[in-house]
């Protein structure tokens, strides 16, 4: 059944578009919401404003999502898992994990389904795509022991503070001893 959409239906399209469902999908889910209308010829014509609507409505999704994935790109996160001896975890991390814990360390909320389905099931680091828009961030999954969690993230925090040196110091005792030669 052809159906003109009134609003955004995720992996259907954007309002105005004229799109091919099922027909119990229109008659039972699209149509009593308000979602979409039946594609008649009266409702076609009436299809130019929304037409001018949906590509407005399409730009300011996928500005969204770009900005969105900009965001996400090069976040890192933590994990910390029971493991064996061989470093195989009892368990695995999960896309539903990293959405929540990506949620937790950014605020942005993506559909699990846009995470890679690769199970990872080892301790170490992964670089994990997720589909979005025209960019398609990555994500770094670092996976340890749970009780090594703290000394990581002191470790990692400790290795990007920026080192302090001692060429302050370094610097006067040579100016004291010019000083001491002038006397």
């Amino acid at each position: 059944m052809k159906v003109i959409l009134t609003d955004y239906v995720y992996k259907h399209g954007v309002a105005g578009e004229v799109v091919n469902v099922a027909d119990g999908f229109a008659r039972n889910f699209l149509i009593p919401r308000k979602m979409a209308i039946p594609a008649t010829k009266q409702n076609l014509e009436k299809q130019a404003s929304l037409r001018q609507q949906a590509s407005e409505n399409r730009q300011v999704i996928n500005a969204r999502i770009n900005e969105a994935s900009r965001q996400i790109d090069g976040v890192e996160l933590v994990f910390g898992m029971k493991a064996g001896s061989n470093n195989k975890l009892y368990g695995s991390i999960t896309s539903q994990m990293i959405k929540d814990e990506l949620l937790k360390k950014t605020g942005i909320d993506i559909n699990r389904r846009r995470i890679s389905e690769r199970l990872i099931r080892e301790l170490g680091s992964y670089d994990v795509p997720i589909r979005m828009g025209e960019v398609s961030p990555t994500v770094k999954i670092t996976v340890v022991r749970e009780d090594e969690v703290q000394s990581y993230l002191a470790a990692k925090a400790a290795a990007e503070a920026p080192a302090v040196t001692e060429t302050p110091a370094a610097e006067e005792a040579p100016a004291e001893t010019a000083a001491e030669a002038a006397e």
